[in-house]
């Protein structure tokens, strides 16, 4: 659909037609929300999340602690939230990034209502519950990349013929 002004002058024979594209607003204002929660979503892992995890702050300590699971899982879950803030910055690779760390926020999630359910720690998972919502709803505006992605993949695992074969 295009939207076409015209405008003409009292007695000449000029006239100007413009014509814009409908399309093209929705489409860019989408795009520049998705790009300022990417943003905002990476600045709050790569200044926030990220650092105490990997630096071993006192309350990143004691919360994998309580996890059960060893400090070895807080530095993993740094790496992992640290790629995904990264991949967030990365236009090719936004969508994957939203994906992986909706997953990670899953997990997160099901950790804080079920390891950490009787620590002052399990009330971060409304907070987890949200940023989840948050990576979805990034996945689903950057779907396109995903299903670029997925494409890739099999042609990526098909089983080539040895060199021999292929000469």
């Amino acid at each position: 659909m295009n939207l076409t002004l015209s405008h003409h002058k009292k007695n000449q024979k000029e006239t100007s037609v413009i014509t814009i594209p409908l399309e093209a607003r929705p489409r860019r204002l989408t795009s520049t929300l998705l790009w300022a929660a990417q943003i905002l979503l990476a600045a709050f892992f790569l200044f926030v999340a990220v650092p105490g995890k990997l630096t071993g702050s006192h309350g990143a300590v004691q919360e994998f602690a309580a996890i059960g699971a060893g400090q070895w899982f807080r530095y993993l879950v740094g790496i992992i939230e640290l790629a995904g803030a990264i991949g967030l910055l990365v236009p090719g690779l936004a969508g994957l990034a939203a994906a992986w760390l909706a997953a990670d926020m899953v997990g997160a999630t099901i950790t804080n209502v079920t390891a950490l359910r009787n620590t002052t720690y399990a009330d971060n998972a409304i907070m987890t519950a949200i940023l989840f919502a948050m990576f979805v709803l990034l996945a689903y505006g950057r779907r396109q990349q995903l299903k670029a992605v997925a494409a890739a993949v099999p042609r990526l695992t098909a089983r080539r013929p040895p060199l021999e074969a292929r000469t």
